[in-house]
């Protein structure tokens, strides 16, 4: 069936992305200190994100939450929509799969607790990340990313 791939990819994005959150978070309890993973390279550091991926465009308030829950939903059907009026590659169903289940993690942590979770840190070469992203951020890069390098055209 078309479309089943963004499903499952999209599925296993949400479920990955809240299995680890909870772990890290809840489990873990990330939120009491870091804990050294690989360090600097991989550090859990707890953090509370209220703007939108990798912590860009802080926002606090209700306002502020909802339009960022608006906006990812949004995006979501966008992509949907978009993906059912073209011919999607396996790939680009994966990618847009990636996409929308990173997006939709994201949005359960808004809707439940007000931001997002987030919990990894990388740093490398004696560079210092202050940021702190969690997996759904990585699903939503990397998922966009493959839709704008994997359009399906033949290089001319």
């Amino acid at each position: 069936m078309r479309g089943s791939f963004i499903l499952w990819a999209g599925l296993a994005a949400f479920l990955i992305d809240q299995i680890s959150k909870y772990l890290v978070v809840h489990v873990m309890r990330v939120a009491q200190g870091d804990i050294d993973v690989l360090p600097p390279l991989l550090v859990f550091r707890y953090g509370e994100n209220r703007g939108i991926n990798f912590g860009l465009f802080q926002g606090d308030g209700e306002a502020a939450r909802w339009v960022l829950i608006g906006v990812s939903v949004a995006i979501c059907l966008g992509v949907l929509i978009w993906l059912g009026r073209i011919a999607p590659t396996k790939l680009q169903q994966f990618c847009g799969g990636l996409l929308i289940g990173g997006a939709l993690g994201n949005v359960v942590d808004r809707v439940l607790y007000g931001y997002v979770l987030d919990f990894l840190n990388m740093s490398c070469c004696g560079i210092s990340n202050p940021f702190v992203f969690n997996l759904a951020d990585v699903f939503i890069f990397a998922g966009a990313l493959g839709l704008v390098l994997f359009d399906g055209k033949k290089p001319s």
